[in-house]
């Protein structure tokens, strides 16, 4: 596929910008990219978006003529300057100096009623973010983001593969999750070592499975995946059961604990975490 140029090369040229390897900055030159994000992230006139990480601006001034509001988010002091003169001038644009992960999204969601968030994030904060935006509860109705190849894969994966593991548990339990399409190293500067991909992780209106105790929830499947060649006989002995009532937990889950963890699916995890809750609150009587 040709690359379709967009203003990147020339913004950072123009301001004299030079990039952080700490805060893993790799900014999109595609101009395909851009719009495969903004038509698979479905922005529309009704819509507040939330950019993490804009950058010098390319996504954010395309997210401008499809959206309702764009709020970018950025931690970098150096771009400041730079959005503010490319993008202040536009009334539906609001600008936001701090890191994403000490943002109240409350704060700015406020009444509104169709909430999408759209970024390229840095490689080595993905999954901090995606997991501060799922667990705590923010009205978003989606989430496109532009991560890692390998991260990416893992977020979408099923069971009994490689790819499977806690990662996809955690988002799945939340989201219905679509890969939007892959993302070449020379669609930005400086070129990533590593292919990109594109994901929507649609907002599930309800949780995918009911729990009765989520954090127990997700320590049996901390646990299953820890070591991915125990069985989740040996992987989960130390959370906290006798052996049997650990037996009697497999047992009531309908499930063989001479499985591996990669072999569960989440509603198969939240049968016998449920299980194990019930033991757990029978033995406190």
């Amino acid at each position: 596929m040709d690359i379709k140029d967009v203003k990147t090369q020339e913004l950072v040229k123009k301001y004299n910008f030079k990039f952080s390897k700490s805060l893993g900055q790799n900014f999109l030159t595609d101009g395909s990219v851009l719009d495969s994000i903004v038509d698979g992230a479905e922005v529309c006139d009704e819509d507040l978006v939330i950019e993490i990480g804009p950058g010098v601006g390319t996504l954010t001034a395309q997210l401008l003529k499809k959206a309702k509001r764009v709020v970018a988010i950025e931690l970098d002091e150096e771009l400041i300057p730079i959005l503010t003169e490319e993008l202040g001038d536009n009334p539906n644009f609001q600008l936001i100096h701090k890191d994403a992960l000490k943002v109240d999204f409350n704060e700015i969601i406020g009444e509104e009623k169709s909430v999408k968030l759209v970024a390229n994030l840095p490689y080595y904060v993905t999954t901090p973010i995606i997991a501060r935006l799922l667990s705590e509860g923010y009205n978003f109705k989606s989430l496109t983001i532009m991560i890692q190849k390998e991260v990416a894969e893992r977020i979408d994966a099923e069971p009994n593969c490689k790819e499977y593991g806690a990662l996809s548990i955690m988002v799945q339990y939340y989201c219905n999750t679509k890969i939007v399409r892959r993302v070449p190293p020379e669609s930005f500067i400086p070129r990533p070592k590593v292919d990109s991909i594109v994901i929507r992780l649609d907002r599930l209106e309800n949780p995918r499975v009911d729990l009765l105790n989520k954090k127990l929830f997700f320590e049996v499947v901390r646990s299953s995946f820890n070591m991915r060649r125990k069985t989740l006989w040996n992987g989960l002995k130390g959370i906290g059961l006798s052996k049997e009532n650990l037996e009697m937990a497999f047992n009531n889950a309908n499930i063989d604990m001479k499985r591996r963890g990669e072999t569960l699916s989440v509603e198969e995890f939240a049968a016998l975490a449920n299980e194990i809750e019930k033991i757990k609150n029978q033995n406190k009587i």
